[in-house]
Formats: structure tokens, C-alpha cells, sequence
């Protein structure tokens, strides 16, 4: 992610709901299996770095995380490495995203999940102007998952972006060893920005459809640490928003790990 200053493009987080390499999607609304309090890294190698529909890095990059739980609440930090001279940046830390999540179910509607919190976007080792954003999303623990979630700037663009998903998980559909099993996770997304975000991120006036986005993971365990292959593929529907890019139709490989202690 880069913000550039007014009528620039912002490249580069999330959380946002896919990254290569990790889950696809939580399950919507789902209990821990764990004790109250839990600390989860993970660590993901990515062909790509590319966030709501933006290319921002075009080669491989190294993305570590950390995450404190405690019940609903979490704390976490995410960051960008860069393992090539792509940008300039060869080794270094090009983004540090730090952030805050309440999470839970509607009371008297298990059903449905939400989740409210703030992220804060750093860019070290760059010019890059830092920025914040607050979030909210509401999913549904039914076939198919979907969730709503939107997204604010409030900082550089104050600008938003709504983001529609749908994942589906299977535990088990191959094995690489009688005690290894393989399962599969799919999902899509479809992006809107408000006239706000696509002129702060795009420089394109005008809401409009941002990115759509499909991927397919294959997560299994060894030793206590789950890793995931995956495959994204991204593609961009705003025809400014297409215009504006260098690139539209992205293929990101992924490699995660993850392990909770």
C-alpha cells in the first residue's frame, strides 16, 4: 500500500479479507477452540503484493504477522518485506499495519457475526505519507458466508470502500499421509469505492466497482503449524479504474504458515 498525496494512487493492507498464503476467510462468527487468551503468528511468501485490486509490489515479497487475543479483542501487527529490487526496496520493511478488532456475534442472532476496529498504515524505509482507517462488517454463518464490510479513511483520503465476500471451507478433501489431511478454501470478493476513495487511490473521479477477486487455498498441518498454499486471482471492473492501472488481471501465488500458541 502507498498513499502519494492528492489525485495519486495509494497502492498497497488488509486484512483486507484474502492475503495469499493465510485462510481465505474465518469462519463466520466462530468460537475459539483455544483458551481466552492466545498469540497466533504467521508468516506468508507472496508472488505479488497486491491490495484492493492495486499491484503494488509486482515480485516476491515476505509478509509476518503477530496477534494478541484476548476473548472478542485482538491486537496485531502485519508487515511487507521486500525480497527483490522491484521498488528499490530489496530488503526492507516497505509497510507495518498495525491493528485493533472487536469481534463477536449479534445477541439473539447467532447467526450473524460482526466485527469493528481501526487500522493504522506505516511505511517505512519509504516518503510514503502514513494514513488510518476505521472498519465495521457484519457476515452470516450460513452456506456460502457472505459478509459486508466497509472500510474509512480517516487520515489522507477519507474516502471509502466497501467490500462484498463469499467463502466456502471443506476440511477434508484429499490426503498427503493417513494422519495429513488436505481440505479446501475458495472465495470471492467484489470492491466499490466511493468518488472520495477512487480519486485518492486511483486518481479516477466517480464511485464505481474497484476489483474482483478469486482464491483458492489448500491448508493442511505439520507439526503444529498449518500451511497453506493458495492461488488469487485478481482482476480490476471500474473501466477509469482499468485505465488508470499499469496492470489489470494479476495471478498471486501464495505460500502461508501459521501457528497459535
Amino acid at each position: 500500500m502507498a498513499w502519494k498525496g492528492a489525485n495519486e494512487m495509494r497502492t498497497g493492507f488488509m486484512v483486507a479479507i484474502f492475503l495469499a498464503g493465510t485462510a481465505l476467510a474465518e469462519r463466520c462468527g466462530a468460537e475459539s477452540e483455544t483458551s481466552p487468551l492466545a498469540v497466533e503468528a504467521t508468516a506468508a511468501f507472496s508472488s505479488k503484493y497486491v491490495w484492493r485490486g492495486q499491484n503494488v509490489v509486482d515480485d516476491w515479497v515476505f509478509q509476518p504477522s503477530a496477534a494478541l487475543r484476548y476473548g472478542a479483542l485482538s491486537a496485531s501487527i502485519w508487515g511487507n518485506l521486500e525480497l527483490t529490487n522491484e521498488t528499490d526496496h530489496e530488503g526492507e520493511f516497505t509497510e507495518m499495519d498495525y491493528a485493533l478488532d472487536y469481534s463477536g456475534r449479534v445477541p439473539s442472532f447467532d447467526a450473524v457475526g460482526f466485527s469493528v476496529g481501526f487500522i493504522y498504515y506505516d511505511f517505512p524505509n519509504t516518503d510514503l505519507h502514513d494514513t488510518a482507517e476505521v472498519y465495521a462488517g457484519v457476515c452470516l454463518d450460513v452456506p456460502a458466508q457472505p459478509s459486508l464490510t466497509a472500510y474509512h479513511d480517516i487520515d489522507e483520503v477519507e474516502g471509502t470502500y466497501l467490500s462484498f465476500a463469499v467463502s466456502h471451507t471443506m476440511d477434508r478433501v484429499a490426503d498427503l499421509s493417513p494422519s495429513m489431511p488436505v481440505g479446501v478454501e475458495i472465495g470471492a470478493s467484489v470492491g466499490w469505492g466511493n468518488r472520495p476513495y477512487n480519486d485518492g487511490y486511483w486518481g479516477v473521479g466517480g464511485s464505481a466497482c474497484n476489483d474482483l477477486l478469486l482464491a483458492v487455498a489448500f491448508p493442511f498441518e505439520v507439526a503444529g503449524v498449518s500451511v497453506t498454499p493458495s492461488v488469487t486471482y485478481v482482476t480490476l471492473l471500474g473501466s477509469d479504474i482499468r485505465t488508470a492501472a499499469a496492470k489489470d488481471d494479476l495471478t498471486v501465488i501464495g505460500l502461508g504458515f501459521a501457528r497459535e500458541f
